[in-house]
């Protein structure tokens, strides 16, 4: 296992699930944990610190520290005083693992203001906000002539790199994660801050709610919440610090890089194209139509080409 000992991490949504997973690990490898989790409903209602304190709990237990924190990753003056607990608390920030998100699933002709804002709020807001003011304290440090091994990851979804039906406002704040990690990723490097993502099939609350996952099966469950954080362990290492810009699917013991988009089918034309002209081309590359595969089709085709573990 990587030796984190001496880092100082963050995690956000880490009272349940893949989160909890995450920190419980960094913990492992010898991180101190900022635990956060504002404990609300799968739909984002209320507040709890509970959970988050439970995680703390486990992790003292087993050896190491961490506090619980409750703050709001969607309010930016909030994520601002999450890192500056890090700082205020363990002295240092050097991983940052946004991970915090709600559902409010909805097909498109249904879906009110309110749920898109939500939604959008929590997931895209929530990243951006605590990576800004981590990105502010690395620049800072690389600045002042420190050496910065700083980290975030953040996390996507299938919904947001295949699409998915009913998650229209999921799905879009998971592909804008994707997106936002591939920009932070170019900007963050000169201070020597690594941004990647984890596209993740796991079991949780928030899966077993919109999807028939089946029972856990004996053995290896492909499926649970723990099969993810080995990853993040893995680009939080110092050895890790060319791996940056990277949007990683993960199910089980098979992890994709993925590739986003391509240059795709080229359509090609001395001058600008004439419409009819270009209709009846567009007809004839594509004779039987052309259409998005959809998220189950998408995560089968990144199963065929995977990092498996032996």
């Amino acid at each position: 296992m990587p030796n984190l000992t001496g880092k100082v991490a963050i995690v956000t949504g880490a009272g349940r699930g893949i989160g909890r997973e995450h920190a419980l690990a960094l913990a492992q490898a010898g991180a101190k944990l900022v635990v956060n989790d504002l404990g609300g409903s799968l739909a984002g209602a209320g507040n709890d610190l509970t959970p988050a304190q439970q995680v703390v709990q486990e992790i003292e237990a087993a050896g190491g520290e961490a506090v619980a924190n409750g703050a709001n990753v969607a309010d930016f003056a909030q994520a601002g005083e999450m890192v500056q607990a890090a700082l205020d608390t363990f002295g240092r920030l050097d991983i940052l693992v946004n991970n915090a998100g709600i559902l409010r699933d909805r097909m498109l002709v249904n879906m009110t203001e309110e749920e898109w804002d939500s939604v959008i709020a929590v997931h895209l807001k929530g990243h951006f906000a605590p990576t800004r003011h981590a990105a502010a304290y690395w620049r800072e440090r690389s600045k002042a002539g420190d050496e910065v091994h700083g980290r975030v990851i953040n996390t996507s979804s299938p919904s947001g790199v295949f699409g998915n039906i009913g998650q229209a406002n999921y799905g879009a704040a998971k592909a804008g994660i994707a997106g936002f990690t591939l920009i932070a990723a170019q900007e963050l490097q000169r201070y020597g801050a690594t941004v990647n993502c984890l596209a993740p099939n796991a079991r949780t609350r928030m899966t077993e709610e919109t999807f028939d996952m089946g029972a856990p099966p004996e053995g290896f469950d492909p499926l649970d919440p723990s099969n993810m954080s080995p990853l993040v362990v893995a680009l939080s290492a110092d050895e890790a610090q060319s791996i940056t810009g990277q949007v990683f699917h993960v199910w089980g013991g098979a992890i994709n890089a993925l590739q986003g988009w391509t240059a795709g089918e080229l359509f090609e034309s001395d001058d600008k194209w004439d419409a009819d002209a270009l209709l009846g081309e567009l007809l004839g590359r594509f004779p039987d139509g052309a259409a998005p595969a959809g998220m189950m089709a998408g995560m089968q085709a990144a199963g065929g080409r995977s990092l498996r573990a032996q």
